[in-house]
């Protein structure tokens, strides 16, 4: 072969295996980051999940060449690590994904934290050498989100937190109504639920507007802890917000939306903050009450989002699917309604719940009927749960709302076939197909509707009843236990200015008998060492100091509207009489709470009396006892006909008392003993000997003038 033919053979040659090469490295080249389009990534509870889309040509070039897809993640912790050349932070894999994939779900993450994820592949070996480093991997764009924490001891944390946060707005707000509402709101209460009647259209006029039954239960039991509302009428209210939820099912059905007043709460508080600078009137108090009423339902919201997902997928509600064809099936999906109801506290969710799985396929009609008798249960937990640190009168209210939705799913279960073929009826005639979704949602609705009505229909003519049994389950635990209320001249005003006095004075003369209990309660907090009882106690005190307020209040309201009548001058005078001692009751009151206030200063200073000052103060409270002993004696005799010789005695007795323990206290402190309780000695014996003084006020001006 000549010389010129081996050069051209040896040029083709290498023409050749250069332009092979060059294929080669243009397959090598073809894909690239950009290849991976829309990639973007989802987080879940502890999992994440990855999309993504490869045209045609990629695809195709894979498959030729056998390639797989793979996906590397890596937390924002361990990836740091890499970055600073610290050890424990390489890189996660995946399990080999086909390449007809466009999604991938990684499961087992970590919650609540940041994930940066890559998907790739290669076409020089297989796809587990990328994870072996034995490959040359073309990846994607790193892209992050966030994972979110499952189920365990840090969301039970949360839970319980959010309960927590429920319960204070709770308190809070009662308390703030309780001080700001006064006889007014009482009033406008008493008249808008004057009987069962409005107060059932009132129930439903304040569901139906905030869209939640929750909200309207839990301000009826705070009323009703607040001595704003009577057992009698918030049983009316909660049976008209039963009816007025179901208004939710057909703005979910129709609209597809829900008011929530937790989304308002924080312009709420916003616009309520400037509310607590101010320090005249009740205004601060009116702040209390709407910030604990924000807090209630920002708790509310926290809590729903605390609680493990339920949705057809669960299997939770597939283990009760499974129910759904033997007989007792129909106690099951009740059941299950509570249950879902209970943790997601709202009745309202549950039901968009319901219609969604129904819409779903997951569930029958009869099914999605018997889940929402549940819901009706389960939504009594609210009331409660709001009921749990408020009086026994709140808690019967909660009572009554359980008792009356429980006894309605009872006789609805006996009629439940016939109730269902009803629905159907009304929705589509014979034509009614429960298999159809839109049919099934909107008998759905219907029946949530006519069953909470016909309910209502049945039971509020059995109000009474109701009222009995909660008085006969939830027992009082006594006079800590009880709110206070009016007895006497809690209602019109009577035919004459002289019967309307009449009442006033039985008032006057149980106003006398609470004042003195606080006495005791002093004589309680500095006899024990033990904190929980100086807690009740002082708790006590609060609450008696209120109830002081509010009754001068009252009592001087209802004795104003009885001036307007025609009186004679006596009776003129009686009422004077009256209106001098409800104040210096009052101020027994102030005088009791500044005393206990002293003591849980004291206690917080570890400041501790000596034996001779804490029988100093026994025997000043035992002739204050005294005291008042002969004060409720003369409150309830004649005005004008009394003596006020056993009163004026007992003055005499407190103020020589009050001299002698002034006088050992002051020689105490000549002596150099420890100071550090004298003040506070001073300060509680000198309060007490002013409380006498107000007693012997309250006999002189029963005994101005003999008009009976």
């Amino acid at each position: 072969m000549s010389m010129k033919l081996r050069f051209a053979l040896l040029f083709q040659l290498l023409f050749v295996g250069a332009l092979f090469g060059q294929n080669e490295s243009a397959n090598q080249s073809v894909i690239t980051s950009e290849d991976f389009i829309n990639f973007h990534a989802e987080g879940d509870v502890e999992s994440a999940t990855l999309y993504w889309t490869l045209d045609c040509e990629t695809q195709e070039l894979l498959r030729k060449n056998g390639g797989q897809l793979i996906i590397t993640y890596n937390t924002k912790i361990r990836k740091n690590r890499i970055k600073k050349g610290f050890e424990g932070g390489e890189w996660m894999y995946s399990q080999p994904i086909s390449i007809d994939s466009n999604h991938f779900e990684l499961t087992g993450l970590d919650g609540p934290e940041t994930y940066y994820f890559k998907v790739g592949t290669t076409l020089d070996g297989n796809i587990k050498d990328i994870e072996k480093g034995k490959s040359d991997p073309i990846w994607s764009e790193e892209i992050s989100c966030s994972t979110e924490r499952g189920w365990g001891v840090g969301k039970l944390l949360l839970l319980i937190g959010a309960l927590g946060f429920f319960i204070y707005g709770m308190k809070i707000m009662s308390e703030g109504l309780q001080q700001a509402a006064g006889n007014r709101l009482r009033a406008m209460l008493g008249s808008i639920t004057s009987n069962r009647f409005t107060g059932v259209m009132t129930g439903f006029g304040i569901t139906s507007i905030v869209q939640s039954s929750s909200v309207t239960s839990v301000m009826t039991v705070s009323f009703v802890n607040a001595g704003l509302m009577t057992l009698r009428q918030s049983a009316g209210v909660m049976m008209g917000a039963n009816v007025g939820t179901t208004i939710t099912a057909w703005l979910v059905l129709l609209l597809g939306f829900k008011v929530s007043i937790s989304s308002y709460a924080f312009m709420i508080i916003g616009l309520a903050t400037p509310l607590l600078f101010v320090q005249k009137g009740k205004v601060k108090a009116w702040a209390g009450a709407i910030f604990g009423f924000c807090i209630l339902f920002i708790g509310l919201e926290t809590l729903k989002d605390s609680v493990p997902m339920l949705d057809q997928h669960s299997a939770i509600v597939q283990f009760f699917v499974d129910f759904k064809d033997v007989w007792y099936g129909r106690l099951m999906f009740v059941l299950l309604g509570t249950l879902i109801t209970i943790i997601i506290q709202s009745s309202s969710a549950a039901m968009a719940l319901t219609l969604t799985m129904v819409a779903a396929g997951s569930i029958p009609f009869e099914v999605a009927c018997a889940m929402i008798l549940g819901e009706n249960i389960g939504t009594t937990i609210t009331a409660q749960i709001a009921s749990l640190i408020a009086n026994v009168h709140a808690k019967r209210s909660a009572f009554i709302h359980t008792m009356f939705n429980l006894i309605g799913v009872v006789w609805m279960i006996l009629i439940f076939p016939l109730f269902t073929s009803m629905i159907g009826y009304f929705v589509a005639g014979e034509n009614f197909d429960a298999r159809n979704p839109e049919m099934a949602n909107s008998g759905i609705a219907l029946f949530h509707t006519l069953f909470n009505l016909a309910n209502v229909l049945i039971l509020i003519w059995f109000v009474p009843q109701l009222v009995n049994l909660a008085e006969r389950f939830v027992r009082s635990r006594g006079d800590s236990d009880e709110v206070f209320k009016l007895d006497f001249i809690d209602g019109p005003l009577g035919s004459t200015a002289e019967l309307c006095i009449l009442e006033a004075k039985k008032e006057v003369a149980k106003f006398g008998k609470i004042t003195a209990k606080m006495n005791n309660f002093i004589k309680t907090y500095i006899n024990t060492s033990e904190r929980k009882v100086k807690n009740k106690v002082l708790g006590k005190i609060e609450k008696y100091e209120e109830i002081t307020d509010r009754v001068e209040v009252e009592i001087a309201d209802y004795l104003g509207k009885t001036a307007r009548l025609e009186m004679s001058s006596d009776a003129s005078i009686r009422m004077r009489g009256m209106l001098n001692i409800t104040t210096d009751l009052e101020r027994i009151g102030d005088i009791f709470y500044q005393i206990s206030k002293t003591l849980e200063r004291k206690d917080e200073s570890k400041i501790y009396f000596t034996p001779e000052q804490r029988n100093g103060l026994n025997k000043m409270m035992k002739l204050i006892d005294e005291a008042f002993e002969v004060m409720n004696s003369n409150l309830n005799s004649s005005y004008g006909a009394i003596s006020l010789e056993d009163a004026i005695a007992k003055e005499r007795e407190i103020n020589q008392l009050r001299d002698e323990l002034r006088r050992e206290h002051l020689e105490q402190i000549g002596s150099g003993a420890n100071t550090d309780n004298a003040l506070i000695f001073s300060n509680l014996f000198s309060s007490l000997e002013k409380v006498g003084d107000h007693i012997i006020n309250v006999s002189e001006h029963v005994a101005d003038k003999n008009i009976e």
